[in-house]
């Protein structure tokens, strides 16, 4: 008699050419294409979490929101957060949260997380590039350009 088990199946569709898709030169262009991304319904009302998936060119592969939370967290999970980048075969992300308050220092938990998904990230040889706290007004913080990363 055979033992019937379930079949684990993993895919990613691009439906845009990553030839056509835009890369990140810096931490504003970053910044700029999440903050277009972002519910401008929600934002400041609750964070969010979300992260871009790069390709070894910088070139955008998708952006996965992965949580929103409440007025003054979300919760994120590695372990989905890195299903997605894994699945998505991507080697560069750039992590991104929103501060309903418009406050945009990092906290500590912020920088916690950070250093953990950058630690894992390093066993996957995938590199976290930034992790770009955004505001309801459009600014934002990068961890890169604050030598955070």
């Amino acid at each position: 008699m055979r033992s019937k088990v379930n079949e684990i199946k993993i895919s990613y569709k691009e439906k845009i050419a990553l030839s056509k898709s835009p890369a990140i030169k810096s931490s504003a262009d970053a910044g700029r294409l999440l903050f277009e991304t972002w519910d401008k319904d929600t934002i400041c009302i609750q964070e969010s979490f979300k992260v871009l998936l790069l390709n070894n060119s910088n070139k955008i592969k998708g952006i996965y929101q992965l949580s929103t939370g409440g007025i003054t967290g979300t919760l994120v999970d590695v372990r989905i957060l890195f299903a997605v980048i894994l699945k998505s075969l991507s080697v560069g992300v750039i992590l991104s949260h929103s501060h309903p308050s418009g406050k945009l220092m990092p906290s500590e938990a912020d920088k916690q997380l950070t250093e953990k998904i950058k630690n894992a990230a390093a066993f996957f040889d995938v590199k976290v590039l930034d992790h770009i706290i955004i505001a309801p007004d459009g600014g934002y913080y990068s961890f890169s350009d604050n030598g955070m990363l």
